[in-house]
């Protein structure tokens, strides 16, 4: 079925097409953050072994960011976007893929780190502190995108539908749930604790930040290419049916660093711009 003529208004019940996958993000959300609490009794209780209730987490929070590619979509096919349906999906984000990654992260990364009893009381000070600045660097990277869809970044051009300005929040917490999903027997050293703090506060950073992120919204696929795109597709599937764990924890953290190359490739540009014109008036001096 395609999208809705515009000319004709979609039934009720197209509507609840979309918030029912909205919902679903919650429920998802609700889920990782029952299964982080339920990974922490068992680790209380002694085993710190493989953690099935932190895996499942991730997983809920894998699932919820598949979720949220598709529910706007839906709704932009069926053309029943409304205020309605945004601010509820914003709401579902904060809870999904800002609350529930934000206390896995504490949880798994830093609530069961061995040590001396004073870093280990300073450390969890700084669990409590980064996994906040993640919470809340999320809300204030919603908050942007709602006010502003496309903001201009600075000192990179105009923003444009390829690219999203600063990291998205699902890809935040899908880097999250891709590392506790890689292994899901909680941190226990110290250092093991402070580099994933680091880890997590950088990822915050980039949610906020005005660097480019690649959008995969708009892009178009012409019929002679149907064929490839599916092949593509069809090997990713193949990866991540064959090696889950190490296969989506890469392809999170190629995204995470791909605002990174694109932002120093931008500045290399800039450089080189700003240099030829002083290299050609050296050129015809001499």
């Amino acid at each position: 079925m395609g999208p809705q003529s515009p000319g004709k208004p979609p039934r009720r019940a197209a509507y609840a097409l979309p918030t029912l996958f909205t919902s679903g993000n919650i429920f998802l959300g609700f889920v990782a953050i029952v299964q982080a609490f339920e990974g922490a009794l068992q680790v209380g209780a002694g085993d710190y072994n493989s953690n099935s209730h932190f895996s499942l987490a991730a997983k809920a929070l894998g699932w919820a960011v598949f979720l949220d590619g598709l529910d706007g979509r839906i709704a932009r096919m069926t053309n029943t976007t409304s205020d309605f349906g945004r601010e509820l999906d914003s709401l579902a984000d904060v809870i999904t893929f800002g609350i529930a990654p934000a206390v896995l992260a504490f949880v798994w990364g830093v609530l069961f780190t061995v040590g001396r009893s004073d870093l280990q009381s300073n450390l969890s000070r700084a669990g409590y502190l980064v996994a906040f600045f993640y919470l809340l660097c999320g809300a204030v990277r919603l908050a942007r995108f709602n006010v502003q869809a496309s903001p201009p970044p600075k000192s990179q051009g105009r923003a444009d539908r390829k690219y999203f300005v600063g990291m998205p929040i699902p890809a935040g917490a899908g880097f999250i749930a891709a590392v506790v999903f890689m292994d899901d027997s909680p941190v226990r050293s110290f250092s093991g604790s402070v580099a994933w703090l680091v880890a997590v506060g950088i990822v915050g950073a980039l949610m906020v930040s005005t660097w480019r992120y690649p959008s995969f919204k708009q892009v178009a696929v012409s019929k002679p290419h149907t064929p490839l795109i599916v092949l593509i597709i069809g090997g990713i599937a193949f990866l991540i049916w064959e090696w889950p764990q190490p296969v989506l924890l890469a392809a999170a953290s190629a995204y995470v660093v791909s605002g990174i190359a694109i932002r120093i490739v931008a500045f290399v540009r800039r450089h080189k711009k700003s240099r030829s014109p002083a290299v050609a008036v050296e050129h015809s001096v001499g």
